[in-house]
């Protein structure tokens, strides 16, 4: 049995109409899992081939989410191209779109056209705010939904200082869901024997990871507020500073605390009433964290991280991208893999995180696609 065939999506064919990065990241996880991607793309490609960095005019934003997947540019508005979509319907079993909504309504392909037609077909949509609701034709980007749905209202260094996340959580969220959403739209298929659709808004995404917001504010009647690298309810847990770096310090309970003062020799601040409960120690953050930094301060970030390792005490280096690559943890999970094509000879990405026991990990990604290079491969699965 070839490699291909042991993954879990082997023989699914999906139909990837998006762009950018929400609904390339999920339908480049249905690669992973071995689904055939055609990726359905407008006269001037997917908007993610002009952005940076380049190498040979080459786009590696857009390798790096669409490597694996075979392009096909598709003209809705032309009658042949339209023809093509209609017979890439009769075989596919998924579609995926990113689309405002409305746009493929316009075209014909409401999802009723689409269910009547194609009764096994299932459909994935991501928008920004779902096909309903009273902003559900506003546009939308990462920054957008990580405003509006709170996140950015908590991530920062304080009141005054909100941030943006540093990766696009608004979008890869969306992706995520839409993933869990396709594979249980399968298993419902399996079932049934009909498709399905799911409408999914990426407001609602970010809605959903907001952990223990929610419930603080409920409980509390107070917005949560950014608390820079500190947890809400954990202390102490966040980043600290040392003689030469910060390092991040993580003390889930009164056993690791204990360990954590014995590791810095400060066995009084156990006993200290202040600083004898996690609640305590939440109340007198500020004290706790000077008195922390007036012993971390006299050692190295090296020194304090071995002696935490000793102990037990989850610690660790904040890492910037070029140790990551590097980290041993990191690429012996094969989590940093080679990419290469006719255009670009040298380039790192990230592995899957997906390791199966049925399957050898890819030490090598497979190409991204030029625009429409692999229209004739498409037109001849058409005939077969």
């Amino acid at each position: 049995m070839k490699k291909k065939e042991k993954m879990p999506l082997s023989g699914v064919i999906v139909l990837d109409m998006t762009s950018v990065l929400s609904g390339p990241f999920a339908t480049s996880i249905l690669g992973d899992l071995g689904a055939k991607i055609i990726k359905i793309e407008k006269p001037d490609g997917d908007d993610s081939r002009k952005f940076g960095p380049f190498i040979n005019k080459k786009s590696c934003y857009f390798v790096s989410l669409n490597k694996g997947k075979k392009s096909i540019v598709l003209n809705l508005k032309n009658n042949k191209d339209k023809s093509i979509f209609i017979e890439l319907l009769e075989k596919a079993d998924v579609l995926i779109d990113n689309y405002k909504p409305g746009v493929l309504e316009k075209f014909g392909f409401s999802w009723k056209y689409l269910n009547k037609n194609y009764p096994k077909l299932i459909h994935s949509k991501i928008s920004g705010f779902g096909e309903t609701g009273p902003l559900n034709n506003a546009p939308a980007y990462d920054i957008i939904v990580q405003a509006i749905g709170g996140v950015m209202s908590i991530t920062g260094s304080d009141k005054k200082n909100i941030a943006r996340v540093g990766t696009s959580i608004g979008d890869i969220t969306a992706s995520l869901f839409c993933v869990i959403g396709v594979l249980s739209q399968l298993i419902l298929r399996n079932r049934v024997n009909r498709g399905s659709k799911l409408d999914l808004s990426m407001l609602d995404c970010q809605v959903a990871i907001l952990e223990n917001a929610i419930a603080r504010y409920s409980v509390e009647k107070k917005n949560p507020f950014p608390l820079g690298t500190d947890h809400p309810s954990i202390t102490p847990f966040g980043s600290f500073d040392t003689l030469n770096e910060k390092i991040v310090i993580a003390i889930g309970n009164e056993k690791l605390f204990k360990n954590f003062c014995e590791a810095i020799n400060d066995e009084e601040m156990l006993r200290m009433k202040i600083f004898n409960s996690n609640l305590n120690r939440n109340k007198n953050i500020k004290k706790l964290r000077i008195r922390i930094e007036n012993i971390l301060k006299k050692n190295k970030a090296s020194y304090w991280l071995e002696k935490f390792r000793e102990k037990g005490v989850p610690s660790a280096k904040i890492n910037n991208i070029s140790d990551l690559v590097e980290n041993p943890q990191v690429k012996y999970r094969n989590m940093i893999i080679d990419y290469e094509d006719r255009f670009i000879k040298k380039l790192k990405l990230p592995g899957n995180p997906l390791k199966f026991n049925f399957s050898k990990d890819k030490k090598v990604a497979e190409p991204a696609p030029d625009l429409n290079e692999n229209k004739k491969e498409i037109l001849k699965l058409l005939r077969d």
